[in-house]
């Protein structure tokens, strides 16, 4: 073997660990919690940082988690300590429902005749996180899309999630609910999103604050509605780190 080949083994050795490692890191394990008449399938991707680490839901939006950036999400989310649980609110029914209305006014009948079902789902997995001595009381969502909006009505005026990222997406249309406190919120919006302009979450972060709470707001010039989810797009690396940031000070500052 010539010497140079000799140097570049160990680099070729320890790029493929690495690789290893990720795809390791970002396979995904399943559970079911049933509840409420319906399963609800879990996947999770677990930090392996030794520690007691938080939990955060993450909901996805109106085509569920197929797109390969939830793989990136939830193993950069575990690299920064967070054990992340990406919660299918949407089951296999509703996807297809969804992908089938043929128009915006057909969805959005769709969504508001299953939110209740939806939010009470986000709220029987919280419920069963909290449960879990680790976890309790460090417990984070981030909802993207309509999964922000199943969110934010799920976390509404209440206690039992300690922090709270909304990506592209703000309260449901027609909530009618008096709003009183939302968690601590972290806004993260593409400022070209014609689907949820930014001035949604302006007025979203106003109100909150308003009420005397936490809202922090990151609008990312030029990007689309689906900004977030884009692999390999420098905008959505910085957002996602973002919402790790955020998650990680927020859930580990309520520490037991």
């Amino acid at each position: 073997m010539s010497k140079r080949k000799e140097l570049l083994l160990p680099v070729l050795i320890g790029c493929f660990l690495a690789w290893l490692g990720y795809a390791s890191a970002a396979e995904r394990q399943q559970f079911v919690i049933h509840a409420s008449g319906e399963d609800i399938l879990v996947e999770t991707f677990l930090s392996r940082s030794g520690e007691s680490p938080p939990a955060v839901i993450v909901l996805s939006g109106s085509r569920g988690f197929a797109a390969t950036a939830y793989d990136e999400i939830g193993a950069s989310f575990a690299a920064a300590g967070l054990d992340t649980f990406l919660v299918h609110v949407l089951s296999p029914a509703d996807l297809n429902a969804i992908a089938g209305a043929g128009s915006a006014e057909a969805r959005i009948r769709y969504h508001e005749r299953r939110l209740t079902q939806w939010t009470a789902s986000v709220l029987t997995v919280a419920a069963h996180l909290n449960a879990k001595p680790g976890y309790s009381g460090r417990i984070g969502i981030m909802g993207i899309s309509l999964g922000a909006q199943i969110a934010s009505a799920a976390t509404a005026n209440r206690q039992d999630v300690a922090a709270l990222v909304l990506v592209d997406g703000g309260l449901p249309n027609g909530y009618e609910e008096p709003l009183a406190s939302l968690p601590p919120l972290r806004l993260i919006w593409g400022g070209a999103d014609r689907t949820f302009p930014p001035a949604i979450a302006q007025a979203l972060q106003k109100t909150v604050q308003g009420l005397g709470g936490s809202a922090e707001l990151d609008i990312y010039p030029g990007g689309a509605h689906d900004f977030f989810l884009k692999p390999g797009s420098q905008q959505a690396t910085e957002a996602r780190r973002s919402a790790a940031d955020f998650l990680t000070g927020q859930l580990q500052s309520t520490h037991p």
